[in-house]
């Protein structure tokens, strides 16, 4: 079992920029990002493979994020520039342990949640 452990939100003016981050107690395959808005459904905004480092992004999101992990592979983040108000969102850290289920209907463990609120 793997614990995540997603922070780094909080609140700036649209232009802005944010870093989350996500620390994994153990060994996983893929991370990504998710945001949820009330009403909405959940969005996957990026998603990172852990051993080729392949990247994807929303097209939402392209170009004004970039997802990342480091050299162990058990803490990553997600920085965000550009921000919007539109960005606003409780962003969530998901892991799996297989390299190709980083889709929100495989993922395998969730972090908490961030909250991050752009103002205009």
């Amino acid at each position: 079992q793997v614990q995540l452990l997603d922070s780094g939100g909080g609140s700036v003016q649209a232009g802005g920029s944010l870093r989350l981050s996500c620390s994994a107690s153990g060994s996983i395959g893929c991370m990504a990002w998710f945001r949820k808005v009330p009403g909405k459904e959940r969005e996957r905004v990026a998603r990172i493979y852990s051993i080729s480092g392949g990247t994807w992004y929303a097209d939402s999101v392209k170009g004004r994020f970039t997802i990342s992990q480091d050299n162990s592979k058990n803490t990553g983040s997600l920085q965000m520039n550009s921000l919007e108000p539109e960005d606003t969102a409780m962003y969530f850290c998901a892991a799996s342990r297989l390299k190709g289920a980083c889709t929100e209907g495989l993922v395998d463990y969730w972090g908490q949640g961030t909250q991050v609120t752009v103002s205009s």
